[in-house]
């Protein structure tokens, strides 16, 4: 007989892959704004993501304990002094989805390190939000990130958004080996001590990516974000797989090598739905009937509302996550313990690749916080950051079928996506080619004077932004033979972005089946909450 820990483990892994039978209930599936309710073809494989992980019993112990046993370094309160200049660098707000119940845990974590700061007559701090390339955080953002009390003693002055336009505001290291520039804040590269406040939502973040992409600016960016690196890419997700980690690394290591960097990374479960809408992260094989009939009505209510009013009522309904790890110190050895945790929450074995995965899109991603889910991100969605949910090998088969639960309706925000309404509508009617819009568009939209401004005095993402978004979804779409998007409520949108469309899943069900054969295998991958696959 199996040790009893061994059978718990099999059933553990065993129990978040499901097979569709004749008797399965339907899925309850996103669909942007609304639910979809799906019957499902017998032999499915819908893979849950993992129940959550407990959380750390006391969160601001775990921090004290982590910064006072740090990973190769000497634990922070040795490392401060009176009168030194220090720059607390902070993840933005594009991590976690949804945002967290308060108090955020990089409140937790700013609480601690400054309270340390003031017992060691550090009084030079600075707090700077890390948003590369991204939107501006608003003050109502900025000041529900950190809480009242901080937010009062340090803004505007002392707490800010990085900007990575500032002619003033940015100074260069020396290269990499590979004469890559290293453009780091000012302030940053100034400080005695850099603390960079991380919450590791998914493997990809963390680590090296921390300050070699949060506080750099496009001249330093473009070595990684381009397409040739992600069509190297296997999966953003998995270090050894991954061409951007590669290149972030050599980036980082420069950083490491010229400034004092002090890593406090955090993992978190997958909690994201508490009351009323906890039965989502349930299998509808658990549902009670008093679940049932939530979902039913959760779903016909917003299906009445219209939907920039659905999604106000998601956007304000925070996810309950529990803190699950805590590790403090130099950036790798610091990574690895937080890549480790992160892995136990998200990954689920399963048994080969299959010839058509279907993606259920959200309403929101790491860049609609509180906006618009534009056709853009619903690509980069679905072709990036879903497509790479794997530890280097896809869950669909090369040439297979990805179908994509989504409206794909003609939307943007002026506000925060401005640049992504030219290049949707004006490059893409042109080439879907990544390369060509590389070449040929990328430095006009990223020097654009307006676009520039807007990212600088408003809250918009960068005018090179929209590229980025493209080039996410390009291993994606080198891989795949076929995208149909199912339920979309137009017939341009799918067209410029190079996909087929459906009325209903089971239309795009029974075309896939045309492209890949009658006894073509179908996966679900249920998400969310999040959840990656380990494909042996």
């Amino acid at each position: 007989m199996r040790p009893l820990k061994t059978l718990q483990k099999l059933y553990d892994e065993e129990s978040q892959v499901v097979i569709t039978e004749k008797g399965s209930p339907p899925r309850a599936l996103f669909y942007g704004e609304g639910f979809l309710q799906e019957d499902l073809p017998v032999g499915t494989r819908v893979i849950f993501p993992r129940p959550p992980l407990e959380g750390v019993p006391n969160v601001k112990a775990a921090i004290r304990w982590a910064i006072n046993h740090p990973e190769g370094m000497d634990p922070l309160h040795a490392l401060l002094r009176p009168g030194m200049r220090l720059t607390c660098v902070i993840d933005d707000i594009s991590v976690p989805l949804p945002p967290m119940v308060t108090p955020d845990v990089r409140q937790s974590i700013l609480e601690v390190v400054l309270e340390l700061c003031a017992d060691s007559g550090v009084d030079d701090v600075h707090l700077v939000i890390a948003n590369a390339l991204h939107r501006r955080m608003t003050e109502g953002e900025m000041k529900r990130m950190v809480g009242e009390k901080i937010f009062d003693a340090y803004y505007p002055d002392r707490y800010y958004n990085h900007d990575a336009e500032d002619p003033d505001g940015m100074t260069e290291l020396e290269r990499t080996s590979h004469n890559e520039v290293v453009a780091v804040n000012r302030r940053v590269a100034e400080s005695d001590l850099i603390v960079y406040v991380n919450i590791n939502f998914v493997p990809m973040n963390g680590g090296h990516k921390s300050m070699g992409t949060g506080v750099t600016n496009y001249a330093s960016l473009r070595h990684h974000h381009n397409p040739k690196t992600i069509r190297e890419s296997d999966s953003y997700m998995e270090p050894k797989a991954s061409a951007l980690y590669t290149k972030n690394s050599r980036i980082g290591t420069v950083i490491d090598n010229t400034l004092k960097v002090f890593h406090i990374e955090t993992t978190l479960n997958n909690r994201m739905f508490g009351a009323p809408t906890d039965f989502l992260a349930k299998k509808e094989e658990d549902y009670t009937e008093a679940d049932r009939l939530k979902f039913q009505a959760l779903r016909f209510t917003l299906s009445k509302l219209p939907r920039a009013a659905a999604r106000k009522v998601l956007n304000a309904i925070p996810a309950p996550y529990d803190v699950t790890g805590v590790f403090a110190g130099a950036t790798e050895p610091t990574h690895a313990k937080t890549l480790e945790q992160s892995w136990k929450q998200y990954v689920v074995p399963v048994e080969g690749q299959s010839d058509i995965v279907i993606f259920p899109i959200p309403f929101v991603s790491p860049y609609s916080v509180n906006s618009i889910l534009n056709p853009l991100l619903v690509q980069v969605m679905g072709l990036g950051y879903f497509y790479n949910l794997n530890r280097g090998v896809p869950l669909v088969k090369k040439g297979g079928v990805l179908i994509l639960l989504h409206p794909a309706y003609d939307e943007f925000d002026p506000v925060q996506h401005p640049s992504y309404i030219e290049f949707f509508h004006r490059l893409l009617p042109e080439t879907r080619d990544s390369m060509k819009l590389e070449h040929k568009y990328e430095k006009e939209f990223a020097e654009n004077p307006s676009y520039v401004h807007l990212y600088r005095k408003g809250n918009a993402y960068h005018g090179v932004h929209p590229f980025y978004m493209w080039y996410w979804g390009e291993n994606g779409r080198q891989h795949v033979g076929k995208v149909i998007v199912a339920g979309a409520e137009n017939n341009h949108v799918p067209a410029l972005l190079g996909w087929d469309r459906t009325d209903t899943l089971s239309e795009a069900i029974e075309e896939a089946r045309g492209f890949m054969g009658r006894s073509a295998s179908i996966s679900l991958l249920r998400i969310a909450p999040t959840v990656m696959v380990d494909v042996k």
